[in-house]
């Protein structure tokens, strides 16, 4: 029954961890996170460019070495597995940020707290992205047949990415009007405080509410993310480092390529692409290992195709490249046609990444907007 959960042929070697690695895992991924907290966020202050860019490639080259060295001590196919994981949910954390954006632009945070909010969100991701790993975990273990499940959610979240769109607003949702009618709310910021008093009574500030929608938006990703690894990996250590990695340096590459987000306007159906693949390939194997009585006599369909890994690593890097420079490509064509009308006078109307019409007005209700979100 080994190859029902594990997604290899029976008697195929399994990734050997002891209680004492996950041990060491998970403290030193808490260490990284506490020495992020103290070392860069406790002081609020906006960081530079030269920062960001530092840290941002430490934590990539260290996830990046992190699986040579899984491929190097467990095999090769444990290291694909990593990377095709890592590149996937570093993919859906690029997503993430530009919904942590539109949130944070929406409660007005100034850019000198933004650290905080980020790093308060990204460790709620961890937290929460971890209990959904060991949910997943136990209903693979347990019941092959979750794979339909995963398969399908995976498509309907595919068809959501390609098909929904980023213009609502977690800020103003039905939720966070929910949470305005329970909580006691002031109007400014004090400093990065979550609740303050005033007249004898304690209030909550803009701050805390902007951390209640991240965390509701964190929810609403790891639905995401964690049934696509596990299209990719049966491995929840796998699933677990492939994800911390993804989330270290998140902070840094917010600053980093803040401005470039809004110039990524097919990363939505570039993710639409790659839930859809793990999605099919999640159903195959579902297939593959079938034991659903209505399904075949409750038999495994061998005949059905199971997708290597190295096709799913070159697909999720290429599709990842494709829907980069396309979209890159797009906003620059954009921008010439926009240049060119202002030459001549004439307003143009381009489709960027929120579908808006480029004109006078729309470029000062933009420039509004970046001015409140620093």
């Amino acid at each position: 029954m080994a190859y029902l959960f594990n997604a290899y042929p029976l008697g195929a070697p399994l990734m050997q961890v002891t209680p004492m690695i996950w041990f060491i895992t998970i403290a030193v991924t808490i260490l990284f996170f506490v020495y992020e907290f103290f070392a860069h966020v406790r002081k609020p202050h906006e960081p530079s460019i030269g920062e960001s860019a530092r840290w941002s490639a430490f934590y990539i080259g260290l996830a990046l070495l992190f699986g040579v060295g899984i491929g190097m001590v467990s095999g090769w196919k444990f290291g694909g597995e990593y990377f095709a994981g890592y590149l996937t949910e570093k993919a859906l954390s690029i997503d993430n940020l530009f919904v942590f954006l539109i949130v944070m632009a929406g409660f007005a945070v100034p850019k000198k707290y933004q650290q905080k909010v980020l790093m308060i969100g990204i460790i709620i991701a961890l937290i929460l992205r971890g209990g959904f790993i060991a949910i997943g975990a136990a209903l693979i273990e347990n019941f092959s047949w979750v794979f339909y499940i995963f398969g399908a959610l995976l498509l309907v979240l595919a068809y959501k990415q390609a098909f929904g769109s980023h213009e609502s607003n977690p800020a103003d949702g039905k939720f966070m009007t929910l949470v305005r009618r329970v909580l006691p709310v002031t109007n400014e910021y004090h400093e990065d405080k979550l609740t303050v008093m005033q007249g004898g009574k304690r209030f909550v500030t803009p701050m805390l509410l902007t951390i209640i929608a991240i965390g509701f938006v964190d929810l609403i990703f790891a639905v995401d993310s964690i049934p696509a690894i596990y299209g990719l990996t049966n491995e929840a250590y796998i699933v677990f480092t492939a994800n911390a990695f993804a989330l270290m340096g998140l902070r840094q590459l917010f600053f980093l390529i803040g401005g470039l987000l809004e110039r990524l306007v097919y990363l939505a159906q570039g993710l639409a692409v790659i839930l859809g693949f793990i999605g099919v390939k999640l159903v195959f194997h579902a297939l593959h290992v079938n034991e659903l009585s209505f399904i075949n006599g409750g038999e495994p369909l061998l005949w059905v195709p199971e997708v290597p890994i190295w096709l799913s690593l070159l697909f999720i890097a290429a599709t990842i490249v494709v829907a980069t420079v396309a979209s890159l490509l797009k906003t620059r064509g954009d921008a010439k046609k926009n240049a060119r009308g202002l030459v001549h006078g004439e307003p143009v109307i381009t489709a960027d990444a929120h579908d808006r019409v480029e004109d006078p007005e729309a470029d000062e209700k933009a420039t509004s907007t970046a001015d409140i979100s620093k």
